[in-house]
C-alpha cells in the first residue's frame, strides 16, 4: 500500500490585495454624479428681507404688492375686487404672468425712487416648490423686501 504525502499549503504572511480598479471604480461614478447632478438655487441663496427688527427710517409711500398661493398651486395678485389670477400651471414653475406683473410693479417703484413691497399669503395645503417659485421670481425682480402674512382682505 501506498503511503499518501500529505502536502502543505505554503501561507503567505503577507497577503496582497490590489485595490487600484476598485479606486478607479469610486472615482468613476463621483465623476459620473458630479456630472448629472443639477445645480438649483436654494432657499438660503435669495437675499430676502424678511420682517424683523427695523433699520429705521419711515415707512415707504407705495403699496405693497400682495401675492396669494392657493393650495391648488394657483398664483393670485391683489386682494377683494381687484384680485387677478395669475398662474395655474403647476408643471410650469417660471411663473410668465406673475412674472411680468413684477416686472411693472418693480419698475413702478423703481421709477418713484422706492423699495418694492411684497406681502406674500400662502394656503395652509399649499406645496413648498410652488412657494418657492414664487420667491425665485421675486428674487427675479431684486425684490427683497418680503413678508409673509396670514390675513387676507376678501
Amino acid at each position: 500500500m501506498a503511503r499518501h504525502k500529505k502536502y502543505e499549503s505554503i501561507e503567505d504572511s503577507n497577503p496582497a490585495l490590489d485595490i487600484s480598479s476598485l479606486i478607479d471604480v469610486c472615482f468613476l461614478l463621483l465623476i459620473y454624479f458630479i456630472v448629472t447632478s443639477t445645480i438649483t438655487p436654494r432657499e438660503t441663496d435669495l437675499m430676502m428681507a424678511l420682517p424683523g427688527e427695523s433699520e429705521g427710517g419711515d415707512p415707504p409711500d407705495i403699496d405693497p404688492m400682495l401675492i396669494s398661493v392657493e393650495s391648488s398651486g394657483t398664483v393670485y395678485v391683489g386682494a377683494g375686487p381687484s384680485r387677478q389670477q395669475m398662474d395655474s400651471k403647476i408643471d410650469e414653475r417660471n411663473l410668465p404672468l406673475l412674472s411680468a406683473q413684477l416686472d411693472l410693479y418693480s419698475s413702478t417703484a423703481n421709477a418713484a425712487n422706492e423699495t418694492p413691497l411684497v406681502q406674500i399669503f400662502v394656503n395652509e395645503d399649499t406645496k413648498q416648490q410652488r412657494v418657492i417659485d414664487v420667491l425665485n421670481a421675486l428674487a427675479k425682480y431684486k425684490i427683497n423686501s418680503v413678508t409673509f402674512t396670514d390675513l387676507l382682505d376678501d
